[in-house]
C-alpha cells in the first residue's frame, strides 16, 4: 500500500476520532459526576399557626340553571284602522309616551261628515211627520170617544202613527250609525304607553285591519321564557326569582306570575312569565337569562385573601407533612362574599393558609 493510499484511510477514520469526541464532550463525559439528591427544603417549612389554616371541605352550594329568556310587555297593543280611509295626520312617532284617549291618527272624514248631517236632515224631515201623525193620533182619540167616527177610521190612524214612529227610531239609528263611523277616523290611544314603532305616513290609504302604531306599557314589562319540564314541574306561581339582564349588567328579581298549563310538544317546554319591577332601561325584546333553582352541589371553597396569582394563573398555599407547597387551582364563581369556589387543584382534608410574604 503506497502513501497516497495510505493517506486516503487515515483521513476519514482520524474525522469520525474527531466527531465522536465532540459528541463525548458535549455530552459532559469528560465531567465530573454528582448523584441526583432532593434539596432541602427547610427555608419553605411551615411554622404557621393551626388557627390561621384553613382545611377545604365539602360544602352544599345552591346551583341554578340558567334558561335564556326575554323581556316582554304584558300590556300591547297593534294600533290598526277600522276604515278604508286616507290618512291625514299621525300624531306621534317611536319613543313618545300617550296617555290613554289621546288622538293619534286623523283619517279623512269628509264622506263621513256628510253622512251623518244626511242621517240628521232625515231625521228632522221624520220629526215633523211623526208630530203631525201623533196629533192626528190624538184628535181621532178624542172623535172616537164622542163616538164621531168608526172604530176602522181609528184603527187607520194608530197605524199610521206607529209607521211614522219606526222610520224615526229607524232615521235615529243610522244617524248613530253615521257618527259611530266618523269616531273611527279618529284614532285614539287604548292604553297609557310608549309608541313603539309607526308603520304610517301621512297621505297613506288605511286599510282595514293593517298596523300603522305599535304602543307598550312599560310600567308592566315582564320576563317569558320556555322551561324544561324537568325544570318547570318544580316552579309554583308566586315563587322569586333571579333574572340576569346582560345589556344592562344587572341581576333583577322576578315573580312568576304565570305558568302556561299545557306544555309545548315540540321542545317540551312550558312557558313561564315573571312579573319585574319598573326600570326604565328594559325595553321589550330584549334578552336575558332567567336563574332557575336546580339540584344542590357539593363544592369545595376557600377564602378569598387565601388565593394569589401569577399572571392569568392562580395558586394557593397549602401545608403538608409541616412544608408549604404552591398549588396551582381553577376558580370557579364567587360563592360569597369572602369565598371562592375551587373547581380543581384542591382536595377535602388540604390545608389552606395565606400567601407567605416572601417567595424565596
Amino acid at each position: 500500500m503506497n502513501t497516497r493510499q495510505i493517506k486516503k484511510v487515515i483521513i476519514p477514520i482520524t474525522a469520525i476520532v474527531i466527531l465522536l469526541a465532540m459528541v463525548a464532550w458535549l455530552a459532559g463525559s469528560f465531567n465530573d459526576k454528582i448523584a441526583p439528591i432532593l434539596q432541602a427544603n427547610n427555608h419553605l417549612k411551615s411554622s404557621v399557626p393551626r388557627a390561621e389554616q384553613f382545611i377545604v371541605s365539602y360544602s352544599e352550594q345552591l346551583s341554578y340553571e340558567p334558561v335564556a329568556a326575554g323581556i316582554e310587555a304584558k300590556q300591547a297593543t297593534i294600533i290598526s284602522s277600522r276604515l278604508l280611509a286616507r290618512i291625514e295626520q299621525i300624531k306621534v312617532r317611536a319613543g313618545d309616551n300617550v296617555k290613554q284617549g289621546d288622538v293619534l291618527i286623523e283619517l279623512e272624514k269628509s264622506d263621513l261628515t256628510a253622512l251623518v248631517s244626511q242621517a240628521q236632515e232625515r231625521i228632522n224631515g221624520i220629526s215633523a211627520r211623526y208630530q203631525e201623525a201623533e196629533k192626528s193620533l190624538a184628535r181621532a182619540n178624542k172623535l172616537y170617544s164622542d163616538q164621531l167616527i168608526s172604530a176602522a177610521d181609528l184603527d187607520s190612524q194608530k197605524a199610521s202613527f206607529q209607521s211614522i214612529e219606526a222610520e224615526l227610531t229607524a232615521a235615529k239609528q243610522a244617524r248613530q250609525q253615521a257618527q259611530s263611523t266618523l269616531a273611527y277616523a279618529t284614532i285614539t290611544a287604548a292604553i297609557d304607553g310608549k309608541v313603539v314603532n309607526r308603520f304610517a305616513e301621512p297621505g297613506d290609504t288605511a286599510q282595514l285591519g293593517k298596523k300603522l302604531l305599535a304602543i307598550y306599557n312599560p310600567l308592566t314589562l315582564r320576563v317569558e321564557a320556555n322551561v324544561r319540564e324537568q325544570l318547570a314541574i318544580t316552579l309554583q306561581q308566586g315563587q322569586t326569582l333571579q333574572v340576569q339582564v346582560p345589556s344592562i349588567n344587572q341581576t333583577l328579581s322576578a315573580k312568576i306570575e304565570e305558568i302556561v298549563p299545557a306544555a309545548n310538544t315540540g321542545s317540551r317546554s312550558f312557558l313561564i312569565k315573571a312579573s319585574i319591577s319598573y326600570n326604565q332601561k328594559l325595553l321589550p325584546g330584549m334578552y336575558a337569562r332567567m336563574l332557575l333553582p336546580a339540584k344542590p352541589q357539593q363544592v369545595l371553597q376557600v377564602p378569598s385573601n387565601k388565593i394569589a396569582s401569577m399572571g392569568q394563573l392562580n395558586f394557593v398555599w397549602i401545608e403538608e407533612n409541616d412544608e408549604l407547597q404552591r398549588r396551582f387551582v381553577r376558580l370557579g364563581k364567587k360563592s360569597s362574599e369572602n369565598m371562592t369556589i375551587v373547581v380543581s387543584g384542591l382536595n377535602a382534608g388540604d390545608s389552606v393558609i395565606n400567601p407567605p410574604t416572601t417567595q424565596d
